[in-house]
This record gives C-alpha cells, structure tokens and sequence, in this order.
C-alpha cells in the first residue's frame, strides 16, 4: 500500500487513493461485525468519501486527510494480522495515535502483548499506556500519574503477574493506604483481611481478572501474592517482589519515605495515584506531590504522566474529567498543574 501522492498538500485540491488490501487479510475482519469498523473510518474521517470493492479501499477527499486514511488502513491491516479483532474503539484510538507527534505507531502498541490470561491477551491501548509499560520494564522504580481509568492499576498488576510467571520474582506485594480508618483499623470487626477487604478490593479484582480463582488462592494462601494496608510494611525488608503501591496521593511524605525505602534487591517497585482525588486532611501535603523535586536526578527511577487521553474507559470519563479541568481552572485562576496533573502526556525522566 502507498500513499497518495500530490504536488500540492492544500486542502482545497480533493485526490483520488485506492488502498489494495492483502489477499490473506480478511474484508470482514478488517470492516467489522456489520461493517462497525468502516462506519467509524467513515466518522474519523467527514471529508472523505469511502468506498469499499472486493479487496480494495477507494478513498477520496483532501489530500492531507486521505494521505492519514491511508496511514490508517497500513496499520489496521497490520492489527488483523496479528490476529486481534478491530473495533470503532480501535480506530478512533489509531486515528488519536497517528495525528499526535509521536513515533509509536498504533500497531506496535495495540499489538503489544503484556500478559496471556485466560484466553484473552492485555495490552496497552494509548501512547501513554504504552510509555508507562516500557518504564516498567526499564526501571527499578516507576511512577504511573494520571487520572482516573488510565489503567495505571491494571497495567501494574499485569506486569506483575507476567513477572511471577516468568519466574522475574517470587512474589507480589500489593499495597494501598487506608486514609479513612487511620489507626482504627484494629477496631473494625473480623481478622486482617475483612479490616483492609474495602480498600484493597480494586487489587483483588485486577487480578482476579488475570489470574484462575483456583490458583489465585494458592498463591494468596502461600504468600506468594500479598496484598496488605501500607502500614504494615513498616520495618519490612522486600526482596526479590513486585510491589506496587497503588492510591498513593493518600500517602504523607513521610508514608512514602517509608515505603521507598522497603526496596530490597532483585526487586522492582510501581507507585501509582492521581493527585486531584487525595484524601487527606486538609493542610496535609501528600507523598506523591512532592516527589518529582525530592527525587529529580536519581537515576533508575521514571515518572510516567497519563491523561484524559488515556482514559480506557466508557468515552464520557474522559470528557468528565476535562470538564472538572476546566470548571478548576476557571475557578481558580492560581491553580497550577499538579505532578499528576494532565498537561502532559509523555515520559519524563527524573
């Protein structure tokens, strides 16, 4: 497949492209259950009209915007035949992928295998998620910031579950503070587990997800996953784990000292929280605030910034939470972007 091509990228000039498809691909594969993947090439793109005949794709309309249809349909085609079955969804995150200044293209991410867990495979689905998996894999210490459904906790427990299996580690430690019950915990009814069951409950479900429910109470029985309330890893040496500390705009800064300094060898840490939902006190500053200045220059350790764009959820979160963004700001005129704020999308290194 080529692109079009044109003395002349103006809009005003309309061009004709025809877009080959592979025999080997499938057309119903690649358009869809009743062609749900054409309608939303179709909405990606208003100003270019559409035509599909037998194995070949005719698109025509301004040259900038066919020359991106074309880009579009390289990729799509490269996603079928990695087998994954294509959705609107899929095509309105590529079409996202190919206009943003990047150098990922949307089949290397949409095809990039974290975890095979009973019969389906997990992967990430934006820029952003992506970038925050490959920090994962390059540091000891990773910092996933970013709002609500960015999978910052999801994509963290699937890379520690693939580390389990892979035999990178012998074991998981999964950790959330417990803001509300404070030091009240030993009051509440039940052993330790009914005590923290409310705040670690959206751990258990990742990996319940990914994990057999059968073996899953082997391996919480045996130790091998632990999930327990920050508090209790005071004095704890953790070698050879994957922790991962998740909520952790709830911690204070001396919480997230502690924490940090859990690190044992053979060990790799993910930090994650989304600093506009803190839950502290008013008047006390959170852990997670303040590490990109405590932090800065050492070396080993990344701070992945996520977005509204990387919200995977139903399409409305990510319109909700740049409503809140907005109605924020204009409230609020001296109001600054938090380090888990939402100006940035990329990586940086700190």
């Amino acid at each position: 497949m080529t692109l079009p091509t044109s003395s002349s990228p103006s809009r005003d000039i309309a061009v004709e492209h025809r877009v080959v498809i592979p025999p080997h691909v499938s057309m119903s594969m690649l358009l869809g259950p009743a062609d749900s993947v054409l309608r939303a090439i179709e909405q990606g793109f208003r100003s270019i009209d559409v035509h599909v005949r037998g194995n070949s794709v005719s698109l025509r309309g301004p040259a900038p915007d066919v020359a991106l249809a074309s880009r579009l349909l390289d990729e799509l085609v490269l996603v079928v035949e990695q087998g994954t079955n294509l959705t609107p969804d899929i095509v309105t995150r590529s079409i996202s992928m190919l206009t943003a200044a990047t150098a990922h293209r949307p089949a290397e991410i949409l095809t990039f295998n974290i975890l095979t867990s009973q019969g389906r495979s997990i992967r990430p689905k934006t820029i952003g998620q992506k970038q925050y998996v490959d920090a994962i894999d390059s540091n000891t210490i990773t910092f996933g910031l970013g709002p609500a459904g960015t999978g910052k906790t999801y994509l963290a427990v699937a890379k520690a579950v693939s580390a389990l299996q892979a035999k990178q580690v012998s074991r998981i430690i999964l950790t959330r503070p417990a803001v509300e019950a404070g030091e009240r915990l030993g009051y509440l009814p039940g052993g330790l587990t009914e005590k923290i069951d409310p705040y670690v409950r959206p751990l258990y479900d990742a990996l319940r997800d990914m994990i057999d429910p059968d073996a899953m109470t082997r391996l919480v029985e045996s130790n091998t996953i632990e999930v327990a309330p920050l508090a209790y890893m005071r004095g704890r040496t953790l070698n050879n784990a994957f922790i991962i500390l998740d909520e952790a705009q709830n911690t204070t800064r001396e919480q997230m000292k502690m924490f940090l300094t859990r690190l044992g060898t053979h060990s790799t840490m993910v930090i994650n929280g989304d600093m506009t939902q803190t839950d502290l006190p008013r008047g006390m500053t959170s852990g997670l605030r303040v590490i990109p200045d405590i932090l800065a220059g050492i070396d080993d350790i990344e701070i992945v910034r996520l977005t509204s764009g990387d919200v995977v959820r139903h399409r409305l979160v990510s319109d909700i939470i740049d409503a809140y963004d907005r109605w924020d700001t204009a409230n609020d005129p001296h109001r600054t972007t938090s380090p888990g704020g939402h100006s940035s999308q990329h990586s940086t290194k700190d």
